[in-house]
């Protein structure tokens, strides 16, 4: 089955936690393109250190991280890597002000991508939607990634999108249990959005 990202979880929190199954070297040597390591709040050494022994493609933050995080880090990455900067939503008042000037000064850094996702204390894998309309409020200024909540039943509100995603990001709806996809499911999914 042809994906365009393969992301595996290097935060120890996480039901999904990569290193309970496979080692770094085993995922290095994983054929694939878009092995994406994501993080949460880890320091840059951290992420540096997992980046090369595990032959990443892209690095996912999930964190709190600032521009003065991400500035240290792509100094620190080879320049072939991959940035996706994670924007988290909430289903409470967004500061839309905020959300417009961080994602504008996120290309100024070299971000690669964007990803749109809810909002949680778990930093993801909630299984919840955010309100997409809020997409269609901000100019979004690089391709983005959209999570959150996605499955059969709601990716045709994608249409009500401006500025579509270029791609979709789906997990805990896709899952037998933690960490475990359902493959037919997943072809299912496929067929319907490719409509």
């Amino acid at each position: 089955m042809n994906t365009d990202f393969l992301g595996f979880i290097f935060y120890e929190k996480s039901p999904r936690y990569v290193l309970n199954h496979l080692s770094l070297e085993q995922i290095s040597k994983i054929k694939h393109k878009g092995k994406t390591g994501i993080f949460v709040n880890q320091t840059v050494n951290e992420i540096c250190k997992i980046t090369e022994k595990a032959n990443l493609n892209f690095i996912q933050l999930h964190g709190d991280n600032d521009e003065n995080f991400i500035s240290e880090l792509r100094k620190k990455i080879n320049p072939d890597i991959g940035v996706i900067k994670v924007i988290r939503i909430s289903d409470g008042n967004i500061d839309l002000k905020n959300l417009i000037k961080k994602t504008n000064n996120y290309p100024k850094l070299n971000i690669n991508y964007l990803l749109f996702d809810t909002d949680s204390k778990a930093f993801g894998g909630t299984g919840k939607q955010f309100d997409w309309n809020i997409l269609n409020e901000i100019e979004i200024p690089l391709p983005y990634l959209l999570s959150g909540g996605i499955s059969e039943e709601n990716i045709g509100h994608i249409n009500i999108l401006k500025q579509k995603p270029f791609a979709i990001d789906i997990n805990s709806k896709f899952e037998v249990e933690a960490g475990v996809k359902d493959l037919n499911r997943i072809r299912k999914f496929k067929e319907i959005y490719k409509t």
